[in-house]
């Protein structure tokens, strides 16, 4: 930021900045490259414009070269991001396998993992929002129709529904665990922290990277990896776009498609794996 820029452009870039640091789990020098794919996915989805989204990446891209220079961190995080690539390869996703493997990582005999395995399995069901996850209070969860009222991005409410395994284990939470951790303070939160709080979107990152080295997954994964991995698993098994455009929030299909394309790479595996002359 040296470099005789105009104090509108620095301005730019330190608005930028902290909108990075908003979106990160930690501080800025401690982000990896899937920290900031992450955040930039978060970006895409939100429906920022590709020429913004390219200054903001080569702003972020500026700022991690600029302090390796200064010998403030080894090696750049940044390297490897490429706007262009993140039509096609923004939903890193997990297979089934592993999403069960994952939800399986919490130890459900205490208070603190029974509540993450809570959340995690209506993560995976509903593919919400981390914010919308911990943001949700327990009157927007429905147990009888099995649906949760969900307040998505610009305000905009909608009604997701929830597969009969996570109101399972949201019921068995609610009535073993969340007491616990609410010991009888008022708190309108459906998951809040060990003090009986609003949790932070910063906590449950942190715990769903815990929980993907316990289940023994090989690379660096976030909340929003299970919301791709919802709606490419749904894709996967023939559910309709419109459908999980409406439960992703979505205000545009063409941002849902981005899905479309890892479903087809999937059966295009498929194919090749097993048909006779794939």
């Amino acid at each position: 930021m040296e470099r005789g820029l105009s104090e509108n452009t620095l301005s730019a870039y330190r608005r930028d900045l902290m909108l990075l640091a908003r979106a990160l789990p930690g501080p800025l020098l401690g982000a990896s490259g899937r920290d900031l794919l992450d955040a930039i996915a978060e970006r895409f989805e939100a429906g920022y414009k590709t020429r913004s989204s390219a200054r903001w990446l080569s702003c972020i891209k500026g700022f991690y070269r600029q302090q390796v220079h200064k010998g403030r961190l080894d090696s750049d995080p940044s390297a490897r991001l490429e706007l262009p690539k993140l039509g096609r390869s923004l939903p890193g996703s997990l297979s089934e396998g592993e999403v069960a493997s994952l939800l399986q990582a919490p130890d459900t005999d205490d208070s603190i993992g029974l509540r993450d395995r809570a959340m995690l399995e209506l993560l995976y069901a509903s593919g919400l929002r981390i914010s919308e996850l911990v943001g949700l209070s327990v009157a927007a969860l429905n147990q009888r129709q099995g649906v949760v009222r969900v307040i998505g991005k610009g305000g905009k409410e909608r009604l997701v529904p929830v597969g009969h395994e996570a109101l399972g284990w949201i019921s068995r939470y609610l009535e073993q665990a969340r007491p616990a951790l609410v010991q009888g303070r008022p708190c309108s939160a459906l998951f809040p922290s060990r003090r009986g709080r609003n949790m932070t979107r910063q906590t449950f990152w942190h715990a769903v990277k815990r929980y993907a080295i316990l289940a023994g997954i090989p690379r660096e994964i976030s909340p929003h990896t299970l919301r791709h991995a919802f709606a490419t698993h749904l894709l996967n098994h023939g559910a309709d776009l419109r459908a999980v455009q409406m439960m992703l929030g979505h205000a545009d299909l063409s941002t849902t498609q981005i899905y479309t394309h890892v479903a087809q790479a999937r059966l295009k595996e498929l194919h090749k794996a097993h048909h006779p002359r794939g």
